[in-house]
């Protein structure tokens, strides 16, 4: 075991990024016109830095596996981008945003990074405004701001319930430019297969076009992956249907740490599964708790006659329920962390008072009725209405909630057939963000030199628990703010390197690997689908590896995934050919990759024998049912290396080190 360098540079925290923007290496215009960067993933991290990088005069090569990099599952982020702008005058500032990250995490984050993260985030602000992102506005014109989990200040910037969607097309429109100017090269329908390294640098991939089923050779002088999360190893997840783990793990098997991968977010507010032939999960944005309450009967045999169909949630009288996270956590309320508000609906549907109708029976409701009553009494008296009757007031306040939220009570009403205005929603905690990822240092560089890694697919930024609005922050300042600095001080090395050629033996060992793999797929005679295996994997990961493990659960889960894994190898069939589309082809290559994270997955669990943020060790909880933390042995970060199987994986330490921030229990009470 090494411990690993973080490049973390020196002086007060304060100073760190701008002394280092100081001293770095840059690379002229007219030098930039000779350097090729490819970047893997077109969401917001992606598109940003493709965006920039070719702004700046770099050749880009973008790859993405959709037909479109609007069609990224960054378009599904709902609620908001925070950024410490203080509009409200309510005491935000760049070290408040700084601490409320590093807490939110439970102290298992780099402080470098996150302070860097928190004084970037105003400049992201103004980026997107002037691409034209419409966020909302407050009667005077500023831009609004609502609270999300975690946090005692408005600072989350939104465009009504779809920010995600108006943020990527933001820097769509940016990399739409440069592909008209040609400084980008679009791979559409694209897939990354393996990296290339020549004398271990990372100079190219190999990609399949999946349209043709063709595999090509690209070349670069540098790699940056920005393919999100691996939160589909959990089969069900609020992640599009497409997202994988497949690029992050590629490189990670070529020589670049995967750190932390036990580190998974689960959210709270999900749609509760309604069967087990269900291939996804969907969100409801953490924003809905700014006016959503959440509760329980208050009567274990009341919840029981919810899930029988003899009452409705309406018949249930305000004493007689339990605002559970109000009364656990009066200081934060509905707006605790996502990890705490998960546990704390698990706690209540565990203890038999959930009211889910759906087969597992889980379910709490969300309800907008305070909300929409409150709204309207401030309404009526806004018009003058002061002797309004309920049913206006109710009317008013429905107006109201409608236009912050419309859209997300659209769709739920799609999907369940039950009208949110008037009816309290169903939620439950699902997987929905990963927390872990590909090791980087200060400079988003990995294990492997010239090999980048941005957004989600890094672990950098959100230590054990993110908290919510802070993914998009993350991926637009990666891309737009950090990356086009850090990479420029690696390739000032370059400017006479000249084209990679794809020639050479390391790229012809690397195709040949690929095109192996994939003639296994389409020749194997199993009898099994692809999704047979990912669903069998998915509930081992869910079931023992998810919202609450144990030292048994994790050890039975290693040697059910091994088992899966052995299996699927023998059994797997593929229909189709390699010379067309072939989603299934696709499917297959993803979950073999998922069938050896999910091993490493629970056996980094197994390792860090503590609770903290998103993972939940049920032998390391308080007598309140609280994480408990041992720092003494565990503040650090877990980077493994890959040496074949995921039971011979090495594992590396990067020490976490607080000089700024007081390592103590954290507490929303």
């Amino acid at each position: 075991m090494t411990t690993l360098n973080s490049r973390i540079p020196e002086g007060p925290i304060a100073d760190k990024w701008t002394n280092y923007k100081n001293n770095i290496n840059l690379v002229n215009p007219a030098n930039k016109r000779s350097i090729d960067v490819i970047v893997v993933g077109t969401g917001l991290a992606g598109g940003s830095a493709a965006a920039t990088l070719a702004e700046l005069g770099y050749n880009v090569k973008a790859f993405c596996y959709q037909d479109s990099p609007r069609r990224a599952h960054s378009i599904a982020a709902q609620g908001g981008i925070n950024a410490a702008k203080n509009y409200q005058g309510d005491g935000d500032s760049t070290y408040r945003l700084f601490y409320d990250t590093v807490k939110g995490g439970d102290y298992r984050s780099r402080e470098a990074n996150v302070h860097r993260l928190a004084e970037v985030s105003a400049n992201i602000i103004d980026q997107c405004v002037a691409q034209g992102v419409p966020f909302a506005r407050d009667y005077g014109g500023l831009l609004d701001n609502r609270s999300f989990g975690g946090v005692q200040v408005s600072r989350t910037f939104y465009a009504k319930g779809q920010t995600g969607q108006q943020l990527l097309l933001g820097c769509y429109s940016a990399m739409s430019r440069q592909i008209g100017k040609g400084k980008i090269k679009m791979y559409n329908r694209h897939e990354m297969m393996d990296v290339v390294k020549i004398d271990g640098k990372a100079r190219g991939i190999i990609a399949r076009n999946l349209v043709t089923g063709e595999i090509e050779r690209h070349s670069a002088h540098a790699v940056v992956i920005a393919s999100g999360g691996y939160g589909n190893v959990f089969f069900l997840s609020t992640n599009a249907m497409g997202s994988n783990v497949s690029a992050g793990w590629k490189v990670h098997k070529k020589g670049a740490h995967f750190a932390n991968p036990c580190y998974t977010q689960i959210h709270p507010t999900c749609i509760p599964q309604h069967g087990d032939q269900q291939s996804k999960l969907t969100l409801m944005s953490e924003s809905l708790r700014n006016d959503g309450r959440i509760w329980v009967p208050a009567k274990k045999e009341d919840s029981e006659a919810i899930r029988a169909g003899k009452l409705k949630p309406t018949d249930i009288a305000e004493a007689d329920r339990d605002y559970y996270l109000e009364r656990r956590y009066p200081s934060f309320g509905n707006l605790v962390p996502r990890d705490v508000a998960s546990r704390a609906a698990k706690e209540r549907c565990d203890a038999g008072f959930g009211v889910g109708t759906n087969e597992t029976g889980e379910a709490v409701y969300l309800d907008f009725s305070a909300a929409i009553m409150r709204y309207g009494q401030e309404q009526a008296n806004i018009h003058g209405h002061h002797d309004a009757s309920q049913e206006k007031i109710q009317a008013l306040g429905t107006d109201v909630i409608e236009k912050k939220y419309g859209n997300l009570f659209q769709m739920y009403e799609k999907i369940t057939a039950d009208d949110p205005y008037t009816t309290p929603m169903k939620i439950y905690p699902a997987v929905h963000y990963t927390m872990g990822g590909v090791w980087v240092d200060y400079n988003l560089m990995t294990t492997i030199e010239g090999c980048y890694c941005i957004g989600e697919a890094n672990f950098s930024d959100h230590g054990a628990n993110r908290l919510g609005a802070s993914a998009l922050m993350q991926g637009l300042a990666d891309g737009y703010f950090v990356l086009p600095y850090t990479i420029g001080d690696y390739l000032s090395n370059d400017i006479r390197t000249g084209t990679i050629p794809t020639d050479g033996p390391e790229f012809d060992a690397a195709e040949k690997e690929v095109k192996d793999k994939i003639d296994f797929f389409i020749s194997n005679k199993g009898s099994k689908s692809v999704d047979h295996f990912h669903k069998r994997l998915g509930k081992v990961m869910w079931n023992k590896v998810g919202m609450a493990r144990n030292e048994k659960g994790l050890k039975e889960a290693i040697a059910e995934i091994k088992e899966i894994r052995d299996e699927f190898w023998k059994e797997v069939k593929v229909p189709g050919t390699n010379d067309s589309m072939n989603p299934e082809l696709e499917k297959a290559g993803r979950v073999a990759d998922f069938l050896e994270l999910g091993e490493l997955f629970a056996r980094d669990a197994l390792l860090r024998e503590e609770s903290c943020g998103g993972h939940f060790r049920e032998e390391h909880s308080t007598e309140e049912g609280e994480a408990m933390r041992h720092d003494d042995d565990f503040a650090h970060v877990s980077a493994w290396e890959y040496k074949g199987e995921p039971a011979d994986a090495v594992l590396h330490k990067e020490e976490l080190k607080y000089e700024n921030i007081e390592l103590k229990t954290r507490s929303y009470k």
